[in-house]
């Protein structure tokens, strides 16, 4: 008789800690989420001010000839 009793507190138990583990889970995988959102936003941007300082500078080759100047202090 008292097995019985065992193994339903043992059950009890383990619903209890899946229920956290899930909870916590979820949690991670919006934590996840908004990383990768705010990665991507941050991408995105990155390549727009690129694009717009090579516009700016005449196409690629004059903006790598334009960084190279800036680091040489010409």
């Amino acid at each position: 008789m008292s097995d019985t009793i065992l193994s339903k507190q043992k059950s009890q138990v383990g619903a209890l800690d899946k229920t956290k583990t899930s909870v916590s889970a979820e949690i991670d995988k919006v934590i996840i989420g908004s990383i990768a959102a705010f990665t991507g936003v941050v991408g995105l941007w990155s390549v727009a001010c690129l694009m717009s300082a090579m516009f700016q500078a005449g196409g690629p080759l004059g903006l790598v000839s334009g960084y190279f100047k800036a680091l040489a202090g010409m």
